[in-house]
């Protein structure tokens, strides 16, 4: 499937982590690598691997969303499945029991989108409803009320729902034209709404409709507009909003001028974006490599990563980042301690290498609050 190549408008790439807006079918395996204390690797066990494993034998999952221990998954069926971690109900399966191998959520098979967060998870179906379910400590499940749910509960009544986007406690979506929306957790402004203030039904951002794609993350939020603009806010303690500065905003900030933004992603605290060139550019919070640039400095504004033009895909866990180039090759950089880079080891890189000799893969999905990943190639 090829998630990141699927346009939402005229410009925008969508990324993950915000795990948001997937429409492609095509399938090819699915492999996972790193931590697995959980059993978020769904391969029946506990095992950490720094190398990727094929997750059964099917060739039919579609969809990719990677929680802080848990994963989610959607076939070419539309019916939904996940694993892992099951506190606070996060998995959907009217529980809270670990597993370590595919569950299927329900017997539906109408699930259109799949997002997961630190201890939350929701779903866009085929008729632009939302649905959420897990952890609801901050109102992150839109429900007016602070109580968690162990199944799929609908958000409201729209059926206009296109975009979906869980960070650590807080959700943001945006709906078919182009409104964004958010809730959950307020501290440090995370939600854009001009405040700290905590909600626990979906509140607009602002009156514009231009909104393309965002991506939620540990306190800081990150977005691309239809006219190929960036904007940011929320938390900003290593430059990570990308204006130049460490400077907490409550509402969205336009990150320069420059009207070439393809695809964000949001780790924690550090952002990686690819441009309409496909050029590939990394900024923030450093520590241990992650923003690719072959050193551990961190920077308040966009670098870019490399000279290379052939960037398609990224995304991001807390400390480090994946992506996918054009000729369908998969690269790592960052943290190693917990087996996520999917190199074979457990060692730090600040620049970007290779994940083994593969050039099929076509999509991935990495949690911002984990050390895990799920690919399609």
């Amino acid at each position: 499937m090829s998630i990141r190549n699927n346009n939402q408008g005229s410009i925008v790439k969508p990324g993950f982590n915000p795990l948001a807006a997937q429409t492609s079918t095509t399938t090819f395996p699915l492999f996972t690598w790193g931590q697995n204390n959980a059993g978020q690797l769904g391969l029946g066990n506990l095992t950490y691997y720094s190398s990727p494993k094929q997750v059964g034998a099917l060739t039919t999952w579609s969809k990719l969303a990677v929680g802080s221990s848990h994963s989610m998954v959607i076939k070419t069926d539309g019916t939904l499945w996940s694993w892992g971690q099951g506190s606070q109900g996060r998995l959907g399966l009217g529980n809270t029991t670990y597993y370590s191998s595919p569950k299927q959520v329900g017997a539906l098979t109408d699930w259109s989108k799949i997002a997961a967060g630190n201890g939350h998870t929701g779903g866009i179906k085929t008729n632009g409803t939302l649905w959420l379910w897990g952890a609801a400590n901050y109102g992150q499940l839109g429900l007016g009320n602070t109580t968690a749910y162990s199944s799929p509960v609908q958000v409201g009544a729209l059926t206009t729902w296109s975009v979906l986007s869980l960070g650590a406690g807080y959700s943001v979506a945006i709906t078919t034209s182009g409104a964004l929306w958010a809730w959950g957790h307020g501290n440090a402004g995370r939600l854009g709404l001009g405040n700290t203030t905590n909600y626990s039904s979906p509140k607009q951002v602002g009156a514009l409709t231009t909104w393309a794609t965002i991506s939620a993350g540990n306190g800081m939020t990150v977005a691309v507009k239809t006219d190929g603009t960036l904007w940011t806010w929320g938390a900003n303690p290593f430059g990570g909003l990308g204006l130049g500065n460490t400077t907490y905003y409550s509402s969205p900030k336009q990150v320069g001028a420059l009207t070439a933004w393809s695809q964000v992603t949001n780790g924690q605290y550090q952002c990686a974006a690819i441009k309409t060139d496909g050029t590939l550019w990394a900024w923030g919070y450093n520590e241990r490599g992650r923003l690719g640039l072959g050193n551990t400095t961190n920077y308040s504004s966009p670098k870019q990563v490399g000279a290379l033009a052939t960037w398609s895909i990224v995304d991001s866990l807390s400390t480090s980042t994946k992506a996918i180039k054009t000729d369908g090759t998969m690269w790592s950089w960052g943290a190693g301690q917990d087996a996520q880079s999917g190199l074979g080891n457990t060692t730090d890189y600040s620049s970007p290498k290779q994940v083994g000799s593969l050039t099929t893969w076509t999509s991935l999905s990495c949690g911002w609050g984990g050390s895990h990943v799920l690919a399609v190639g």
